[in-house]
């Protein structure tokens, strides 16, 4: 499959770095195709212009800017994501490419006023994240990230789409072992990607 990785994290030290790179090196094993879209390393710019947002449900218009991105999103048969989860959502820089980049006639179209979901070329999904605070704080909080990839990415991509979530909770008080363990599940996770 050729698969779009997009990783969020501005420390190339970060254990959210190594996981990226784990995923890099486990999916090309397999013999996927991996475009590794780094937003931080390849400076992408989250914010939505005035001009942009103008121009944002003319569809000769709206992807003018951002046209390298859609490509590459448009070309990819699966979505893997790597990221931390800051302040309950996504970093900045990925929000920023969810608003710039999932565009209508690029994720959804417009019909009769109501967004219909049509990046069905995606047919597989997979958010690798990590939160400094526990499992029971992100699930008393509602854990919107969760639900942001298992709900709405999931009716934004082909019907029926797997999407995994793996999520390491609890960063702040994470040990060598428990980092091991969740780099493990991640392993596992993308040799049967």
């Amino acid at each position: 499959m050729r698969i779009l990785l997009l990783h969020a994290h501005p420390v190339e030290t970060s254990f959210n770095a190594a996981l990226h790179r784990l995923i890099v090196e486990r999916l090309v094993a397999k013999g996927h195709e991996v475009d590794d879209c780094d937003l931080y390393a390849e400076d992408f710019d989250p914010r939505l212009s005035r001009e942009e947002r103008l121009d944002y449900h003319d569809l000769d218009r709206n992807v003018s800017r951002v046209r390298p991105h859609v490509e590459r999103l448009r070309s990819a048969n699966a979505l893997v994501m790597c990221y931390p989860v800051w302040n309950f959502g996504y970093p900045a820089i990925l929000k920023g490419y969810f608003d710039r980049v999932f565009l209508p006639g690029v994720s959804f179209a417009m019909v009769d006023g109501k967004a219909q979901p049509s990046l069905h070329n995606i047919s597989k999904v997979a958010a690798v994240t990590t939160y400094g605070g526990d499992r029971l704080r992100a699930w008393l909080m509602g854990d919107p990230p969760r639900k942001l990839i298992r709900r709405h990415l999931r009716v934004t991509v082909r019907p029926g789409a797997p999407v995994q979530y793996l999520a390491h909770y609890d960063m702040n008080r994470s040990t060598d072992a428990s980092r091991k363990r969740f780099m493990d599940k991640v392993a596992r996770a993308m040799d049967a990607f």
